[in-house]
Formats: C-alpha cells, structure tokens, sequence
C-alpha cells in the first residue's frame, strides 16, 4: 500500500492524476442531493467560475456571501469552494459541482492589511459542525486551525464530532501546518479523516502535521502550488493542509452521489482502506478517489 512518498513517476502527474480523481469526474458530477459543508471563510458568489447556483447559505447565520473581497477569510473561502465548486471549465479543479455546497462562514473578515491565516476556537468550531449536522449534509469539510484552545472548549468540540458520528455525517479535516509530530484536538477524534498534503512527487508538503492518529487514520493528497480560484478574477496559487482537505471531501462527495443509500461508514471505509488494511506509520497512505469507487462498486452494485 503506497504512502504519500511512495508514487511512481508522478512528474507528468496532475494533482488530480495523483490520487486518481480524473476517471472518477469524468463519469460523475456529484447531485444536488450531496450536500457538502464548507465550514471556512465566506464566498464569493458572484465569481463567474463558480457553480453558484449550487452554493447555500446557512439560514440564520453571518452571510456565507463575502463583504470584503481583500480580506483572508473571503480569499480562502473562495479558494477551497474553487476545489469543490468551480466549473469544470475552470482552473480550478471542481471536483463535484453537481453537489450542493452549504457555506458555514466561521472566518471574520478583517481589514485587507491583516494577512493572518483565518483560525477558530473550539467553541466556534463546535457549533459550526452542530449548524451543519443539523441542516442534513453528508460530509464537512475543515479547512482550519484552531485558535485559544481549553479544555472545556475542546469538550465541547468532543460532542459536536460525537453528534456527527451519530448522524453519519462524514468530518474531513486538514491536519496542520505547524510542522509537529502528533494531532489536535479535531485530528485525535477517531471519526475525523485527517488529511495531510503531498507535492506531485508524493512527498509530505514542508510544515505538514503528522502524527500516528493522523498516519493511521487519514489520507494524503495535493497540497503544493495547487490552482484555484480568487476573489479578484485572477487564479491564485496556494499549499498546504488546508488545500489538500477539500480533494478528499470532493472524492466523498462524489461517491456518495453515485451511491447514495451507502452508510458513513461504508463510505468511509472505502476511502480510507482502498487499498487494504493500514500499517503504522506517521505519513498517511495517498487517497486513491477511482479504488474506493471499486470497492463501494463491489460492496453496493
């Protein structure tokens, strides 16, 4: 079973190619029924290379719609909704614009000038995943780091995870880019899939998080100069975790909506063990998008 450092001749490879996502869009678009929740920064909608009318705002909440297009919360909203969102002509690499993508905003948007990366606490966190369960969508996607942790905040992140698990609501999350050995307190929660990225030689992206619950449990995939979409017309390029997260949630959403009555844990199994039993290891095995479609193919004729 490779790891992330173990492709073959991938220099001609596109990020899609590594983890073997083209076959897989090639035949599907994803379903309106597959609803995806973008747990991030707002979006903005109005970019002629998104599928638009397949974006939702969650009712009741801050604008899932960017007020500030300068600001890093809109440009990383908008870049990781490219991923899964954008138009299959684009240059971005929309994996599943037939789903539904549900916009969660949790970044604030702040003045142009600030350039920190958009992070949450806990408590943020937790009612986010909450929002999203409760409005019915099949996966999350956590392109995010947390901020101000506590105990009792992380308690309460333990039962938003606990409550999607119950529901079967697959949590895809970016594992980090501190460049530490272990986890956090999303990517130790056993139903979470961390998610770890590789450049097209398959090797770990500089400052990826790893850890053995992360090796054990999640998946690799494209995290280095990966084109997407920004607020302003022009593609932008962007790594790390945070990029490499959505090619997973895009993969699930994809083969739930070929088959939709498969459970979460059918799904996930799937994604995770394609290739077979794990091993140990601190580096995540690549996701491989048109061998979990194989084995759900087998499972769920």
């Amino acid at each position: 079973m490779p790891s992330c450092s173990e492709v073959e001749d991938p220099r001609t490879m596109s990020p899609l190619e590594l983890v073997n996502l083209t076959a897989l869009m090639e035949l599907y678009r994803g379903r309106p029924q597959t609803t995806v929740g973008l747990i991030d920064g707002p979006v903005a909608m109005d970019h002629p290379d998104l599928m638009t009318g397949m974006i939702r705002e969650m009712p009741g909440r801050p604008s899932g719609r960017c007020a500030t297009k300068d600001s890093t919360a809109c440009g990383h909203g908008t870049f990781v909704a490219g991923i899964l969102s954008g138009k299959r002509d684009s240059v971005a690499p929309a994996i599943c614009p037939g789903c539904t993508l549900l916009v969660r905003p949790i970044f604030t948007e702040t003045a142009s000038g600030d350039r920190q990366l958009p992070n949450a606490t806990p408590q943020e966190l937790a009612a986010a995943i909450v929002d999203c369960v409760d409005a019915g969508v099949r996966v999350i996607n956590l392109s995010l780091a947390l901020a101000q942790p506590s105990t009792r905040g992380e308690r309460g992140l333990d039962e938003a995870l606990d409550h999607a698990m119950r529901r079967g609501v697959l949590v895809v999350a970016a594992a980090g880019n501190q460049g530490t050995i272990g986890g956090s307190a999303i990517t130790r929660h056993p139903w979470v899939i961390p998610v770890v990225g590789c450049d097209l030689q398959g090797r770990p992206v500089g400052g990826s998080n790893l850890g053995s619950s992360i090796g054990r449990r999640g998946l690799s995939a494209p995290g280095d100069d990966i084109t997407s979409l920004g607020t302003a017309g022009e593609p932008l390029r962007s790594g790390g975790t945070s990029v490499a997260a959505p090619f997973v949630t895009g993969a699930i959403a994809l083969l739930w909506s070929e088959y939709p009555a498969a459970t979460a844990a059918q799904v996930k199994l799937a994604v995770t063990q394609a290739r077979g039993p794990r091993r140990a290891t601190l580096v995540p095995v690549l996701l491989d998008a048109w061998a979990a479609y194989n084995v759900m193919a087998r499972a769920l004729p």
